[in-house]
């Protein structure tokens, strides 16, 4: 799995610029927007965590589990219903802006949280953080498939049967190419480039190969009630990111300043952040990349 340490260098390092953009509860995975790209980033992020809160049966009352929750925009939903939500994260800059906004947020690996940990759970969610559950070494090793079976493993512990379990995640697409092939060398805007910036904007994380490994590792423990692909959406969401990360505002601008002494030390920083290439829209736009949103219910 990504670190700590790896999940700071991503999210906690830019914590102010992420929410300085996208709101003080960034929502950081795609949006739902069912082909109708009319709609707002913001309306689209609501039809995502509407049809989550009804896909799982999440009422006034009802225990929510968030893993890997961000900066809490499920959390804050949640909330709204009158339902209880508990979040973790490997992130300290987003746990501490969690918690600056009264959610409950722990700093935690998400693969381990078990019934034991935090209790029975009514529904659980995971939206944009599997893609850090396995790291490229545990990939390397041949592991990723038990990885991903002990988390589905853990997830069905919180749950009793028939409740559900909604995921999200990125996994590599039909066009992807072979690991060997991913370098920094490699001609820029190439697939291998491109992957490769990828790879330093998320250290220490590895994709899912497909939807199949997804729903082969969940089998013993959830059946699949619903999947769709969000690849289309995701490609729209981070159009509307990059526009928001892009307009002026003087905090951050102050932000941005904060950050060149690392701007100038740091190689990696320079790499993930500053390429000019939104690697992540050209790997959607490409096929190399691909976005499953899947409704799990517990056996």
């Amino acid at each position: 799995m990504a670190t700590a340490r790896d999940l700071d260098f991503t999210y906690t390092l830019i914590d102010r610029l992420f929410r300085l953009s996208l709101g003080e509860m960034a929502d950081f995975s795609g949006a739902r927007y069912d082909g109708d790209f009319s709609l707002s980033l913001e309306a689209a992020q609501r039809r995502k965590h509407d049809f989550i809160i009804e896909s799982l049966g999440i009422r006034r009352g009802s225990r929510v589990l968030d893993l890997g929750c961000g900066w809490g925009p499920l959390l804050s939903r949640v909330r709204e219903l009158g339902a209880e939500g508990v979040g973790v994260t490997l992130s300290r800059g987003q746990a501490a802006a969690c918690r600056r906004n009264g959610l409950d947020v722990h700093v935690a690996d998400a693969r381990a949280v078990t019934r034991e940990t935090f209790g029975p759970f009514d529904a659980v969610a995971s939206l944009g953080a599997f893609e850090h559950f396995c790291s490229e070494d545990d990939f390397a090793a041949g592991r990723q498939d038990q990885v991903y079976g002990r988390l589905f493993g853990n997830v069905r512990t919180t749950l009793r049967p028939g409740e559900r379990f909604y995921l999200q995640t990125m996994v590599f697409g039909r066009h992807m190419i072979a690991p060997g092939e991913i370098r920094l060398d490699a001609p820029r805007g190439s697939n291998a480039h491109v992957l490769a910036l990828l790879r330093a904007q998320f250290p220490g994380s590895w994709l899912p190969s497909g939807h199949d490994q997804l729903v082969r590792t969940a089998a013993p423990f959830f059946r699949v009630v619903s999947s769709s692909s969000g690849r289309l959406d995701y490609i729209e969401t981070i159009r509307q990111w990059r526009l928001r990360f892009a307009r002026f505002g003087w905090r951050k601008l102050a932000a941005k300043a904060a950050l060149l002494p690392r701007f100038l030390s740091s190689a990696d920083f320079r790499t993930a952040f500053a390429s000019g290439v939104s690697a992540n829209g050209l790997a959607f736009e490409r096929e190399l990349l691909d976005h499953y949103r899947i409704v799990f219910e517990a056996v």
